[in-house]
């Protein structure tokens, strides 16, 4: 599934501070960080933990200079790092000894995981990333699921293929000109409170992750339903059904429960002329300005009445900035106009059991964009009951997947219970799962070789010599791309010129050799290899004597009257000596000089979102095998493409490709929008990711993907202990 990677040394959808030394290499440096972290002592635990005691002052801090404390801890090799690799392990099951009783206790669980950091919200409609990937397809279940097939082993590139699986419905029927789907919910599909799941709550689900005020980062994955791009942008034309939402919603800030809704056919649409642009106009500012035009739109809607044929002409607005109003004409506010979600959407439900879909064109990888979770379904009386986001705390939610939420502890563990109502319950071994929260890759593995975690998704790069030659170690090709984003409405990244320079001036061989060494291959496009019948197309290779061309004839020879630029990224130990690298290299490429600033993952998420950056590390997984997964993320005002970056000739070769029925000619459009993207350069490739996980031999199921996706229900745990009669009763 596409989303935000948080991880450097594995995927998260989809951000430290320190100025780098020159002399003996970063690679030493790097060996030794695992020591720096021991050093700390228990004493300190929770602030290398970021457990609430570290302070403001350090996570705002952009730049570190080196101390000579530092330079010496540098100064050990890894060779002296892998010799005392068995004392390291003692000291760091102290630490983790320290983590176990900072809180209160809990029943150990059946299985427990690494899920490297906070879940920003466990809401299908509002999540984007990898962390919350993990948890919302353990609570919830969409109409199939991506999993093993019995009887497929590994491929020869040592993969496990992953195929769409009936879920909370059958496999689809689809038509012969491949545009309509219908599927047949499952009658053993249940929620965790009893009640069947059907396909009404699909449809209510889909709409919700598309109305305008939910401000679903993913609603654009389900445009490729016909009038659903139309519905999610408020797109109405005149003599088109319409839905009208009054002002008397029960909670004015909630979009769900809505007020009361009239429907009817809209007759007259009066807009004031559109705002005209100047050259250099910000995104922000376009964005300001079509609201403000919005806001004077007034809508003249024959609304439907009691018996046939018999409607009311009515006047609306959804702001007081409307006027344009004739006299005699009662203006009447309004919460929305959209088009009829009923009439317009292609999504209809004929009756519980049956959900018909239809495509605005062939969309070959359908069934397995469904198994994506912005098209999971939600209980809409308890998201109607409790609001967003109170319907997601424990206490309220409810779910339909394999586990149910027992109990969030910030900043600790998320723990999960298998749901009995779960239509495969007698195929869920796993009774109780706990995520955890451990964001610090040294403080994952001392929880792991304790045995106090079953699995942590991405062990520290340093140790990587020593890790991989043990039997829990378990590595994987991926499809996942490594990238900064530029933010193109800042200067001076606002000239392509710099732009490629940057990425030329990039050392991206010595980054996956000294850094990542895990077996990364440095990036020049950002689709990855591995899709079936796709040309890549490339960028800039490696070129210190071109960089400083461009950037000369940018107006900055050797980095003169450049300004200072920041690097964007979420703590996160690789994140931060990726960025030290690339800061280094930059300066003594380019000389130029580049901040660095650090987040936690939530608000550097926030800050991605609203492009509040110069630079930003991203990382993506693919929602589906194939190229579109990528692409269509740097549409013109796309929800992820975050770069203020946009191209009309991209923009129509992304829309020719999904009308193309032929599947050569279809890639081979792609391949000309990637190679226009490739050539502006909004975003910088930099590595294609591998998956490296440490799993507990006694965990079975547990293979490696090409999208690292591990379902947990699928999992099975050798010499599981009997269930307490707690467990066995939820």
């Amino acid at each position: 599934m596409r989303r935000p990677c948080e991880s450097a040394t594995s995927p998260i959808r989809a951000v430290t501070e320190h100025q780098p030394t020159r002399g003996e290499g970063i690679l030493d440096r790097l060996g030794t960080r695992a020591l720096e972290v021991v050093s700390l002592g228990a004493q300190n635990y929770h602030d290398t933990l970021g457990n609430g005691a570290r302070s403001a002052t350090a996570n705002r801090a952009a730049v570190r200079e080196p101390v000579n404390a530092r330079r010496v801890v540098r100064e050990t090799s890894m060779q002296t790092l892998r010799r005392l690799f068995p004392l390291l392990a003692l000291v760091l099951f102290l630490s983790a000894f320290v983590w176990a009783i900072s809180f209160g206790k809990l029943p150990p669980a059946d299985f427990t995981f690494n899920n490297d950091d906070e879940v920003k919200t466990i809401d299908p409609a509002k999540a984007t990333g990898q962390p919350e990937n993990r948890i919302i397809n353990a609570l919830f279940e969409g109409l199939v699921r991506m999993l093993p097939k019995e009887g497929v082993g590994l491929d020869a590139d040592g993969i496990l293929p992953l195929f769409p699986t009936p879920g909370c419905a059958e496999l689809p029927e689809i038509t012969p000109d491949g545009r309509t789907y219908t599927f047949r919910i499952r009658p053993k599909a249940h929620w965790s409170n009893g009640d069947p799941v059907t396909s009404h709550d699909f449809a209510w689900s889909w709409r919700r992750t598309l109305h305008p005020e939910t401000a679903a980062e993913y609603a654009y994955q389900l445009y490729y339903i016909s009038g659903a791009k139309a519905y999610n942008q408020a797109n109405v034309d005149v003599g088109q059904r319409v839905e009208v939402e009054l002002d008397d919603r029960r909670d004015s800030l909630q979009p769900f429960p809505r007020g009361t809704v009239l429907r009817g056919t809209l007759r007259e649409l009066r807009r004031p002329p559109e705002p005209v642009h100047a050259d250099g106009t910000t995104e922000d500012a376009k964005s300001q300005a079509e609201s403000a035009w919005r806001k004077q739109w007034i809508f003249v809607v024959e609304v439907d009445g009691v018996g046939e044929g018999a409607v009311t002409r009515r006047v609306f607005a959804t702001d007081t900035d409307a006027t344009d109003v004739k006299s005699g004409e009662q203006l009447e506010l309004v919460r929305q106009v959209l088009p009829d979600f009923e009439r317009t959407v292609g999504v209809e439900t004929p009756d519980e059991r049956t959900l018909i879909v239809k495509l605005n064109n062939p969309t070959p990888f359908f069934v397995e964009l469904v198994a994506f979770y912005p098209y999971f379904p939600v209980h809409w009386a308890t998201v109607e009951k409790h609001g967003t986001p109170s319907w997601t705390k424990p206490e309220n939610i409810v779910s339909n997947g394999p586990f149910k939420l027992k109990e969030r502890r910030i900043r600790d563990r998320i723990r999960m219970v298998k749901n009995k109502h779960y239509a495969d319950a007698d195929k869920v071994q796993l009774l109780t799962i706990d995520a955890l929260a451990v964001k610090y890759q040294t403080t994952a593995l001392s929880m792991f070789l304790k045995g106090q975690v079953d699995w942590i998704t991405k062990p520290p790069t340093t140790m990587l010599a020593d890790l991989e030659k043990r039997p829990d170690f378990v590595r994987g090709p991926a499809m996942i791309t490594y990238f900064y984003r530029l933010n193109v409405d800042r200067k001076p990244l606002n000239d392509v010129r710099v732009r490629r320079a940057l990425n030329m001036a990039m050392d991206k061989q010595a980054i996956c050799e000294r850094v990542t060494r895990g077996g990364e291959r440095p990036a020049r496009s950002l689709v990855p290899p591995g899709m079936l019948g796709y040309k890549q197309a490339f960028c800039g290779e490696h070129d210190v004597q071109e960089a400083q061309r461009l950037l000369a004839a940018a107006g900055f020879p050797g980095g003169k009257d450049f300004p200072r630029l920041q690097i964007l990224f979420n703590t996160h130990e690789a994140h931060r000596d990726i960025a030290e690298v690339i800061q280094q290299q930059w300066k003594q490429n380019l000389g130029i000089d580049i901040e660095l600033r650090n987040l936690e993952w939530g608000v550097y998420l926030d800050s991605v979102t609203k492009v509040d950056f110069d630079i930003a590390r991203a990382g993506w997984v693919p929602d589906y095998s194939d190229p579109n997964t990528f692409l269509d993320m740097f549409l013109t005002g796309g929800a992820h493409n975050n770069t203020h970056w946009g191209n009309p000739g991209y923009d129509q070769l992304i829309a020719a490709a999904g009308a193309e029925p032929n599947v050569e000619k279809r890639l081979a459009i792609m391949h000309q929008a990637e190679q226009l993207l490739m050539d502006e350069l909004p975003i910088i490739p930099i590595y294609y990711y591998v998956t490296l996980n440490m799993v507990n031999t006694r965990v079975k199921n547990f293979a490696p993907n090409a999208q690292d996706l591990h379902p947990l229900h699928i999992l099975r745990v050798d010499d599981l202990r009997s269930p307490s009669p707690a467990a066995a009763r939820n």
